[in-house]
């Protein structure tokens, strides 16, 4: 009897899904009618005269906000923006941008491409863009402005730190393509170290070659993979990376979703590079999508350590589906699960009343490593080794939210040609208290959060009828307060001055030299050093990727 409705039910599936899809479509086919209607008379009988365009713009985009944040609507606008997702190129003058309120400034000029070869530096202010005054304008509109076609000219007109009269520069427009590998090196204890900013087309070609290099020049005792702020790409590219460290025909990560085409397996396909060398890999918050699959993966074949923070999780997978009018869908088709067979998204978007991630480290469902370890769902990626970091103060955070830190580099850099090299400059006594003194000379000001906490106090004694009795005593607080607050740029000296060199390093080596400056002092990095080089004489890497 039981293989009989076994058998029954077999049949009935088929039959329910057929009329699940005729009863959608029919709710298609009315909700477009409506739809139709509703538009048809909007413009007929509105008051005034309506943008058919941006309202069903603004339609489509609010009814994909019900779904997730990753299933979006691409106009034809926006095109180059989506192919510069996966290839990591577009037509433009190479910079970065960032507005300040005013106008949108240069805040990093890739080395080596049109706007840094031209002369722009990092903090000129965009006046215009071929006549276009900027104005008020933010980054979106002032970066559609300086894309183009490659080999084409823009003209910009810039104000310059220190100088009165504006900067006019005429650039060539280049196909500008983002490295997926900003800095590599072999550093002097036979550690190898790789930073890898994103997942684009050949991201895992590119990787093997500095992988291979590496190994051909040096003895190498381990290799670091940096993944911290990247936030994905490329799931091709993601597999083909843990396949440098894993054998062949491993599975790394599996789509299951409601279309048959959603729901695959993705093996390595090719022979690995090493096996052997002892791999940390570093994660942060920004870590996501195609990094967590590198990370999991490898943590799942107990293959290296995973140092740092917990991962964004983002174990969604998306496809970008053409649309009529030259416009796209980008749709999320899948869940992702890597080889232990878990899920890394953090939220569940199936919820819809609850779609507020935490981002404490409570455990999901529990799950093993091919080796036995315990790894668990959800919440992205646990590091093996948990590194803590102290967060910044107040008065930092200000100082770098607000430009200070950035706008003193801008005035640094019009006082010195040259610096000593990343990995060996320093911010002396000289400069920081210049500093101090240029912060003080712009009546730079904040609150903390004791000043917002004692203002609270005041409302509320005054509600209650207690502020006469109590005043004396808030008075005297907030006294001692202010006098703490003036030695703020002193005691927050160490975490002030690591910003600052950054930023400063940065106007004169670009990218690669604001990398070369964050290692010098990474907390990270220097446990990965512990773990892979048996400093402490404990054989953690070994002891930490056996089971428990």
């Amino acid at each position: 009897m039981k293989n009989i409705h076994t058998l029954i039910l077999a049949l009935l599936l088929p039959l329910g899904l057929v009329a699940q899809e005729k009863q959608n479509n029919f709710e298609i086919a009315k909700s477009l009618d409506i739809y139709n209607s509703l538009m048809r008379e909007l413009n007929l009988n509105y008051v005034d005269e309506i943008n058919p365009g941006e309202l069903n713009e603004s339609a489509i985009n609010a009814m994909l906000s019900g779904l997730d944040p990753y299933t979006v609507f691409i106009p034809e606008s926006d095109i180059e923006n989506a192919k510069f997702m996966t290839t990591g190129e577009y037509g433009g003058i190479g910079a970065l941008i960032q507005y300040d309120g005013e106008f949108t400034r240069i805040s990093d000029p890739y080395e080596g491409w049109p706007a840094q070869k031209a002369g722009i530096i990092a903090g000129d202010a965009i006046l215009e863009v071929n006549g276009v005054d900027c104005k008020k304008k933010n980054t979106q509109e002032v970066s559609n402005l300086l894309k183009g076609q490659p080999g084409t000219e823009v003209k910009l007109k810039l104000k310059r730190y220190g100088q009165e009269k504006p900067v006019d520069i005429t650039l060539k427009r280049e196909k500008v393509k983002i490295d997926n590998i900003p800095y590599y090196t072999v550093f002097d204890n036979d550690v190898a170290y790789l930073s890898l900013s994103g997942f684009t087309r050949d991201a895992a070609k590119e990787m093997k070659e500095k992988l291979l290099e590496m190994k051909k020049s040096h003895k190498l005792k381990g290799f670091v993979l940096d993944l911290r702020g990247n936030g994905g790409g490329l799931m091709n590219e993601a597999v083909d990376i843990v396949n440098l460290f894993i054998p062949k025909n491993k599975a790394v990560v599996s789509m299951k979703g409601k279309a048959a085409t959603a729901n695959s397996i993705h093996p390595t396909t090719n022979e690995p590079v090493d096996l052997e060398i002892p791999l940390a890999i570093l994660v942060d918050g920004n870590s996501a999508s195609a990094s967590e699959i590198v990370a999991g993966a490898i943590q799942d074949y107990d293959r290296g350590v995973i140092i740092g923070h917990r991962t964004f999780g983002k174990g969604l997978v998306q496809n970008i589906l053409p649309l009529s009018y030259n416009t796209q869908m980008k749709v999320t088709v899948a869940h992702y699960y890597i080889p232990s067979g878990r899920c890394i998204q953090e939220i569940d978007y199936s919820h819809k009343k609850d779609t507020t991630s935490t981002k404490n480290d409570t455990l999901g469902k529990p799950f093993k490593t091919m080796g036995g370890r315990t790894v668990y769902e959800g919440h992205g990626i646990m590091p093996d080794v948990k590194v803590d970091r102290e967060t910044y103060s107040t008065v930092t955070a200000y100082l770098y939210g607000k430009n200070f830190i950035f706008d003193y580099a801008n005035k640094f850099y019009s006082e010195h040609k040259s610096i000593a090299p990343a990995d060996q400059f320093k911010i002396d006594e000289a400069t920081y208290q210049d500093f101090m003194k240029f912060v003080k000379d712009k009546n730079f000001t904040y609150t903390t959060e004791t000043e917002k906490s004692i203002e609270k106090m005041k409302q509320a004694a005054k509600d209650e009828g207690y502020l006469d009795k109590i005043k004396p005593q808030l008075d005297l607080l907030e006294k001692n307060l202010t006098a703490e607050k003036d030695n703020d740029l002193l005691n927050n000296r160490k975490d002030i001055e690591e910003l600052l060199r950054a930023e400063i390093v940065g106007r004169y080596y670009y990218q690669k030299g604001r990398i070369v400056a964050g290692l010098q002092n990474d907390p990270d990095l220097k446990r990965a050093f512990e773990i892979l080089l048996d400093t402490n004489g404990k054989d953690e890497y070994h002891s930490i990727l056996s089971a428990k």
